[in-house]
């Protein structure tokens, strides 16, 4: 069926969300004649069926029959072929082992002091004045001076190389302007062949000095003409992508204070809102790919040859996968979205992209807290139907003091061990753990509110909030409920936690602050106390007044009562739902006074019933919550106790390797091949998908279909395990 479908349209431009939105409902896989015709998709399910199947869906410009014009987006266009997004698997597998590597999650990391370096100086160029372009002044040079100082360009080209490629998005075909960035991007080309000859004849310690010196699977080094093809894709990646992606969360955000003002109150919340920014703003709308052989997508026909256009953007808003997707929610897990792709061809640079993105987003935050952007002098792209993005953002805000060579604490972004210590039933269904660092070494401050990351032994990732005391340097604990019906997480937990048990953690990471306040009202339902002990110990050292309301299915069920009342006495109420009902949360916050802060933590109904209360009350801007988020509704379900220790041989490394059962394939492979490729950890992005030449693999993950399961010939290391004695890896 032919429909009036144009990505590129003034209505597609003014509503992206909303126009792939109508089209789901009533068609949502279509051919249209637009821009010479092709085959669109709306679906989630359809675009990653899509991305994946490289043997039927080919990213190559091979299968256009047009080596002259860009293959991955329709309209197609001039352009520098781009090594390896317009190769198909294998010819594309050399060229991702090449720069794999140098973007790895540790490799980032090392990165961070000179991103903060960057981000810094930008905002001291313009913090005095009180005023600034975003685009201009900090979104366009950021990105630009870390890419090309990373890859090794001195600083003179910055400027000269990140314009051309902003000019390709932000201004219309075939205008003069989009001629210069024509021009610009013949420079760029030269540049690049000059740096590379110049690394090869002198290395130096840079990226680009990495790949000149690598060799390709045949072991020869990669040709000039090769190099120049995969570093233009990395500037033009690392440059502007993240641009439109900083740009649109910052016009948000204006916005939305009260967004910005949780993020600000919750810095640790970025981290989360970061993947639904992604989902929600994703820079790159939509790709292409060329169908090879005759198929059908979601019941339409689709004929050798013909184009097909895989929309990112409507992906990340099908309600299917994102309940509620076109609302913009911080602590939502939308670590599924597909803005990064996925398949052979996920974006190798995620964790940079990320990187950059939360420097400048935390600059602004700190630095600029009042900023708001004037509506009115708002500049978008003139299409967005590859590309979103801003070409101009202007803002204000208070002036505040240069800090130049200032920088943030480095995030705790990689995984470290903790040794249980203490296992102890805190009450019925509820299982206490003491922990401490296996290298003995003191732990990461906390303040109250602040959750721990766990990577359980099945691949599974789990919060579980503080409930300690922030003074002790050598131990956290964690208290967590056996939930027989739920994802897997506690059960798995509750079977495995023992003295002597190692868990990888990451944090903690706050996104529920204790904030001053005159006085406090705690309300906390189940194992919501767990976070609301912690602020009732900090509240009572402080001397503050607080009252505290405890309501559990039983008495016997509610974790650490006495431990409560120990701390504040007769300020607690305890509520037994067997005894008394549920607690009455609008007769008590009805007796607050006007500087009361409002804590409240527990199951969605009592925080739903605080939220009518407090808006009720008047005093909805006092009231602080944390809900138990889970967003796994896709996730794998498997009995974690069947977890086998096993052998995995790896086939071109040439080292077999033992996989304890409490450890996961991906930690043990680290090991051996430290560039190895992987982003979400959860079996969701496709990142870690590994070649299996032997052996019966194991699937958790949420990619694979059914068929390819059975077929056994690709895995997710990251959650997956093997069913038989040994595995056999092709890495």
């Amino acid at each position: 069926m032919t429909e009036l479908f144009d990505h590129h349209s003034a209505d597609c431009n003014a509503d992206p969300v909303a126009y792939y939105a109508g089209f789901r409902e009533r068609c949502p896989v279509g051919r249209t004649e637009a821009h010479g015709g092709f085959v669109y998709t709306t679906r989630y399910a359809d675009v990653i069926r899509i991305a994946r199947d490289d043997a039927t869906f080919s990213s190559s410009r091979a299968a256009t029959g047009d080596r002259d014009h860009v293959s991955i987006v329709i309209p197609s266009g001039p352009g520098l072929e781009q090594y390896p997004i317009e190769l198909d698997p294998p010819a594309a597998t050399g060229y991702r082992d090449l720069i794999n590597p140098l973007l790895t999650p540790a490799a980032v990391d090392r990165l961070r002091p000179m991103i903060a370096r960057h981000a810094a100086r930008a905002v001291d160029a313009f913090i005095e004045l009180g005023s600034a372009d975003f685009v201009r002044d900090l979104t366009n040079p950021v990105p630009a001076a870390v890419t090309l100082d990373w890859l090794g360009f001195p600083e003179d080209d910055w400027a000269r190389l990140a314009g051309p490629i902003h000019d390709i998005f932000a201004a219309p075909a075939d205008s003069e302007r989009a001629l210069r960035g024509a021009q610009g991007l013949a420079y760029m080309e030269e540049r690049i062949r000059e740096l590379v000859r110049d690394r090869r004849a002198e290395p130096a310690d840079d990226a680009v000095s990495a790949l000149a010196a690598a060799t390709g699977p045949d072991g020869e080094p990669f040709s000039e003409e090769e190099l120049v093809s995969v570093i233009g894709l990395l500037i033009a990646g690392g440059v502007d992508t993240t641009t439109s992606l900083t740009g649109s969360v910052l016009v948000h955000l204006s916005r939305h204070p009260e967004e910005r003002r949780r993020l600000i109150e919750s810095p640790d919340l970025l981290e989360t809102a970061t993947e639904e920014f992604l989902r929600a703003f994703a820079p790159s709308q939509s790709m292409a790919r060329t169908a090879r052989t005759d198929t059908e997508v979601g019941g339409c026909p689709v004929h050798a040859g013909e184009r097909v256009l895989i929309p990112w953007v409507a992906a990340n808003h099908d309600p299917a996968v994102f309940p509620d997707p076109a609302r913009v929610r911080l602590d939502r897990d939308a670590s599924r979205h597909l803005s990064f792709g996925i398949g052979s061809h996920r974006c190798a640079g995620a964790h940079l992209a990320r990187a950059m993105f939360r420097e400048m987003i935390g600059q602004v935050l700190t630095r600029l807290p009042d900023f708001q952007v004037l509506e009115d002098g708002l500049i978008g792209y003139p299409t967005s139907g590859n590309q979103k993005g801003w070409d101009a953002i202007p803002a204000v805000f208070t002036p505040g003091p240069r800090a130049a060579g200032s920088a943030g604490p480095v995030p705790l972004t990689l995984s470290y061990d903790m040794v249980v210590t203490r296992a102890d039933t805190a009450a019925d269904g509820v299982l206490a753990l003491t922990l401490a660092r296996a290298d003995g070494a003191d732990l990461p401050d906390w303040e109250p509110g602040a959750h721990l990351e766990f990577r359980l032994p099945s691949g599974r990732v789990r919060q579980y909030s503080l409930c300690g005391d922030p003074r002790d340097r050598s131990h956290y604990r964690v208290a967590v409920l056996h939930e027989a019906e739920g994802r897997g997480g506690s059960v798995e937990m509750h079977a495995l936690a023992r003295e002597g048990v190692t868990f990888g953690v990451r944090g903690p990471r706050n996104h529920f602050p204790l904030v001053p306040a005159d006085d406090y009202l705690f309300l906390a339902g189940g194992i919501g106390v767990t976070p609301i002990l912690a602020m009732v110990r900090e509240a009572s050292r402080r001397g503050a007044d607080l009252r505290v309301v405890y309501g559990g299915r039983t008495r016997a069920s509610m974790a650490f009562l006495d431990e409560l009342r120990d701390l504040v006495g007769d300020r607690l109420q305890a509520i037994p739902q067997d005894e008394h009902g549920v607690p009455d949360l609008d007769a008590a916050l009805a007796g607050t006074g006007p500087g009361t802060a409002v804590y409240c933590c527990g199951p969605t109904s009592m925080i739903a019933a605080a939220e009518r209360a407090a808006t009720a009350h008047g005093m909805a801007d006092r009231l602080h919550v944390e809900r138990f988020t889970g967003d796994d509704t896709l996730e794998v379900a498997f009995d974690p106790s069947l977890n086998t220790e096993f052998e995995v041989h790896l086939a071109r490394t040439g080292r077999t390797l033992r996989v304890p059962a409490d450890r996961r394939l991906i930690e043990v492979v680290q090991e051996a091949v430290p560039g190895l490729s992987y982003d979400c950890e959860k079996g969701y992005c496709g990142a870690c998908e590994t070649r299996v030449l032997g052996g019966e693999p194991e699937h958790r993950d949420s990619v694979l279909t059914e068929e390819e399961r059975a077929a056994g010939r690709t895995m997710m290391i990251c959650v997956g395990r093997c069913t038989s004695s040994r595995l056999v890896l092709d890495l």
